[in-house]
């Protein structure tokens, strides 16, 4: 019987043939931590009588939560990270770096690897082809110390997205769309899969944003088959010899195949609270905004930032709204600068924030207040997620939230584009 992707890698790291449903004890290659819970990682591994950690070069450490700090004692974890970074010999990406999953994509992840993070969208990583989970802070002690962890083989489920989406309908529309037909709970400790013509003609961005939002649906991990644009972005980013062939058996067993039509699919929000709460933008068009967040691990890429700019250049942003951009990483920040798209956010009205997660997590940089209304490029929009629990997020594409920051209102791309 033929493998999935998820039953190959796990195979690969554990070192032995092994299915959905077994139980393994996997080699680890990358290990990922931030300023969220990497102290608590560090003291777990202390408590646990650990020295050093089991290979100093496949261990991150990133500064990006609260970057730069907001707090006395955010600033003590920052300097806690450093200092274990500097006793360890581990790489430590420092404030303004970027965002953890982007820097680890950037420069780290490979096709293959298992890699493992204390953050639950480590998932992105299956945009490359690589085994990308989220692990605990007690977990992540384990393996800086031993190098392993344990795993159930998960079951997979193929999500085939047939079809060419029209202009301003993106992946992340795309995704959220999914995750209205599939639910929070749908994938539930399972891989996905993704496939169809959709998903082959999307830009490793694109494919990034849906292998993010797999742990939205309930999912241990999200993958894309590698093909030639995997080998090309990894030739941009100066690591083409790490590309390899990351594919499933074309007689793969799975718990499910779901099919999905894209063609004609409009641009669409995730409404409070609820990642599956789905609905056309059309439908809400009556809703007012208070902010505008447009960056994160699932949207804060160049082409993210180009769209934005797209909608936004010449314009101004709405009196009553903030608008907040953040690249995702510097890289990206500096391409942004060169191709001119952070000057015209920039004079379009917009608030331009060092790389880093900023409001996502409702930490800093952003925070809502008491009723406020956001339209956020990020993963989630559960109550209290970017501030006060009286606050309502609704999850957007880059396009859609840059149109409502124009407008003041949640608004169809489409309506001001050409206008």
């Amino acid at each position: 019987m033929g493998k999935t992707i998820a039953e190959k890698l796990l195979s690969r790291a554990a070192g032995k043939d092994v299915s959905a449903g077994d139980i393994v004890v996997a080699s680890i290659d990358l290990a990922m931590t931030h300023d969220g819970s990497g102290h608590l990682a560090i003291r777990a591994m202390k408590s646990m009588g650990g020295e050093r950690v089991w290979d100093p070069s496949k261990v991150k450490i990133v500064i990006d939560h609260v970057a730069p700090s907001a707090f006395d004692r955010t600033s003590d974890i920052h300097n806690e990270l450093r200092e274990f970074a500097h006793q360890q010999e581990v790489q430590l990406y420092d404030v303004g770096s970027g965002i953890c999953h982007q820097l680890m994509i950037e420069d780290h992840v490979c096709p293959g690897m298992l890699a493992v993070a204390t953050d639950s969208h480590t998932c992105s990583y299956g945009a490359l082809g690589a085994f990308g989970t989220g692990i605990g802070a007690t977990e992540m002690g384990a393996v800086l110390m031993l190098g392993k962890l344990w795993f159930m083989v998960p079951e997979t489920i193929k999500i085939v997205l047939s079809g060419s989406p029209p202009p301003l309908t993106l992946p992340k529309d795309i995704v959220l769309f999914v995750a209205g037909e599939v639910g929070v709970d749908g994938a539930t400790y399972r891989a996905i899969e993704y496939e169809g013509d959709a998903v082959r003609e999307m830009s490793v961005s694109g494919r990034i944003t849906l292998c993010n939002m797999a742990v939205e649906m309930g999912a241990k991990t999200g993958f894309v088959s590698t093909d030639e644009k995997t080998r090309e972005y990894l030739a941009k980013v100066g690591r083409e010899s790490c590309f390899q062939e990351v594919t499933p058996d074309p007689d793969a067993e799975y718990h499910d195949v779901i099919e999905l039509e894209v063609d004609g699919l409009e641009p669409v929000v995730a409404c409070p609270s609820q990642v599956d709460n789905v609905r056309a933008v059309a439908e809400v068009d009556d809703v007012e905004v208070n902010q505008v967040f447009i960056g994160s691990c699932t949207n804060g890429r160049l082409e993210d930032l180009l769209i934005a700019a797209q909608i936004l250049d010449g314009k101004r942003v709405h009196p009553s709204v903030r608008a907040i951009v953040i690249p995702a990483s510097r890289r990206v920040f500096l391409e942004a600068l060169k191709l001119r798209v952070i000057e015209k956010l920039a004079k379009a009205g917009c608030v331009i924030a060092p790389p880093g997660c900023g409001p996502c997590a409702g930490a800093h940089m952003g925070v809502l207040g008491k009723g406020e209304v956001c339209v956020s490029t990020s993963n989630r929009n559960f109550v209290g997620r970017m501030g006060s629990p009286d606050a309502k997020v609704y999850l957007a594409s880059p396009a859609t939230a840059a149109a409502s920051a124009l407008t003041g209102r949640i608004t169809d791309p489409r309506e001001v584009l050409n206008r």
